[in-house]
């Protein structure tokens, strides 16, 4: 294949992909079905093989068309977030960022492109991004979730929260903090089911995170308890989603502390008991052997967040509260 296709080919091409119909994809794009036909036409031309077949009253994708249609998106949402970050980078505009304000050195607003957990974004980091604006006033933000690792390079990342093992290809790490696990329920649930403590847990019905289906099952082998109830209960993806459920009483939940502070400090969850931490803990990652002034100010400033932090639940700990 020589050069390639226009930017409406391609679009043309992942809204049938993602419709399954030309017809749809041209209500989509506000086009005419026939033009949406010819940019396909010419996209199956540019590659020599045919991307879509006849399925019904629509088309469906080729193996080939699969592959593509896969690849394209990812490349698209790229293409769109450089394409948002530049403009939030201009002058005047305010799009995904917090903290606008020209840096004197170059003579125009930086972006700082950070990638956080979901959860721990919403839940820690978000609530303190105030306080850096207010530390570090030049500069704007764009926050990018996902669960999954970044790729810092081609996602444009320039610094990452990251959970798991102290490794990353082409990344630098500092350490963060442990996980810091803690089971908990609401306070009615636990009173309901006369629940005062760890041994008791077990009175409760458990709630699951997806991606750590064992959690309940070893804290209770720790304790030497029984384990055949271990995995009964609701499964969840995301940590969030399992939090609420467990304020609304729908059971007993082990969650890290930095992301229940609020609730532990209102009283709106309570501790029953304290899991071991898995083989793991958070990092702040940025691209290796790249020098960037803003990414290790923040990197610098969540690191004094999370002593901080520590430091008050150290104290309410110590104080019965």
């Amino acid at each position: 294949m020589s050069g390639l296709p226009s930017l409406s080919v391609l679009r043309s091409f992942e809204a049938a992909a993602r419709h399954q119909s030309f017809t749809l994809a041209a209500q989509d794009l506000r086009v005419t079905q026939g033009a949406v036909s010819r940019m396909v036409r010419e996209l199956e031309g540019l590659v020599g093989v045919a991307l879509f077949r006849p399925a019904g009253r629509g088309v469906a994708l080729t193996e080939a068309g699969r592959t593509l249609s896969e690849r394209l998106h990812g490349d698209l949402d790229r293409l769109r977030q450089t394409m948002r970050n530049a403009s939030a980078a201009g002058d005047g505009m305010q799009m995904l960022s917090i903290g606008v304000q020209r840096d004197p050195k170059v003579g125009r607003t930086q972006m700082l492109s950070i990638g956080v957990l979901p959860t721990f974004g919403s839940r820690w980091l978000a609530p303190r991004l105030e306080r850096f604006r207010r530390e570090q006033p030049t500069g704007q933000f764009a926050i990018h979730s996902r669960s999954k690792p970044f790729d810092l390079a081609a996602d444009g990342i320039d610094l990452a929260i990251h959970f798991g093992r102290k490794e990353w290809v082409n990344g630098a790490l500092t350490d963060l903090c442990p996980e810091d696990l803690v089971a908990v329920a609401s306070p009615g649930l636990a009173a309901r089911h006369a629940v005062a403590g760890a041994t008791d847990l077990a009175r409760l019905p458990l709630l699951h995170l997806h991606t750590r289906h064992t959690a309940w099952e070893v804290y209770f082998d720790g304790l030497g308890q029984a384990t055949d109830r271990a995995r009964r209960g609701a499964m969840f993806d995301q940590f969030s989603t399992m939090i609420s459920a467990a304020i609304h009483g729908l059971g007993a939940a082990i969650v890290p502390t930095y992301l229940i502070e609020a609730e532990l400090a209102q009283g709106t969850l309570v501790e029953l008991g304290r899991p071991p931490s898995p083989d793991g803990q958070y990092y702040i990652v940025t691209p290796r052997g790249v020098a960037n002034p803003a990414a290790a100010a923040f990197r610098d400033w969540i690191v004094g967040e999370v002593r901080t932090s520590t430091r008050t639940r150290a104290l309410r700990l110590s104080d019965g509260n």
